[in-house]
């Protein structure tokens, strides 16, 4: 079908991918179903990816490509490295298919290259050696994706539903559980199974930033 793949672009299809993705997971994504979303033969798509690898290496360097590495050189250096990581986060989001996409498929794309040298200019430029800059990045990376994958209830091929489902059975195990022996669980059995995302977020990364705060500190001979 040349008609249906001078239509599409690498663009396109990558963007179609994601939705279908992020909608049904990675496993459940194959080239024929792909193709079938677009209305074209796979052969249309082999023309932009030789492979379901090939095209998920495509669809992480979309992810990597939305994160915003433009930063505000006025902002003391801590805020400049917390706004890369909360637009990680936001990206990661939006994307239920992201965390898993990220963690597999971890080629060195132009996209993931471009986020991981403005961190290090943050972090370099903060008076941090390079040791520690390259172990702060990647911290920053893994925050991010822990804090996705940890907030309470995260089942990415579950719908909202079925994951409010999921939450309510989970809070009442907890609550079930005997309190002589468990009573801080008990205590903590709603927000342990449904805890509020803007709390969640907010917290972790202010956890993040403090904590490479006092590194520079320690660095710095400050404490």
């Amino acid at each position: 079908m040349d008609g249906g793949r001078a239509r599409l672009s690498k663009r396109a299809v990558v963007d179609r991918a994601l939705k279908l993705a992020d909608a049904d997971g990675l496993e459940a994504l194959t080239i024929r179903k792909l193709a079938q979303d677009l209305g074209v033969t796979p052969m249309a798509l082999y023309w932009h990816f030789r492979s379901k690898d090939d095209l998920l290496e495509g669809m992480s360097e979309q992810v990597w490509g939305e994160i915003e590495v433009n930063v505000d050189a006025s902002q003391p250096w801590w805020a400049q490295l917390q706004g890369g990581l909360e637009s990680l986060i936001r990206v990661l989001r939006a994307h239920r298919s992201a965390p898993q996409l990220l963690l597999e498929h971890e080629k060195r794309n132009e996209a993931a290259l471009r986020a991981t040298e403005a961190a290090l200019e943050i972090l370099l430029g903060a008076g941090f050696d390079p040791l520690h800059a390259a172990e702060i990045a990647r911290s920053t990376l893994w925050t991010g994706i822990t804090l996705v994958m940890s907030e309470a209830g995260y089942h990415p091929e579950l719908s909202d539903e079925e994951r409010a489902e999921w939450n309510r059975r989970s809070q009442v195990e907890l609550a079930m559980l005997p309190a002589a022996r468990y009573p801080h669980l008990v205590q903590c059995a709603a927000p342990m199974a449904n805890c509020d995302p803007g709390f969640h977020y907010r917290l972790g990364v202010e956890l993040f930033i403090a904590g490479v705060r006092a590194v520079a500190g320690q660095q710095r001979g400050d404490s």
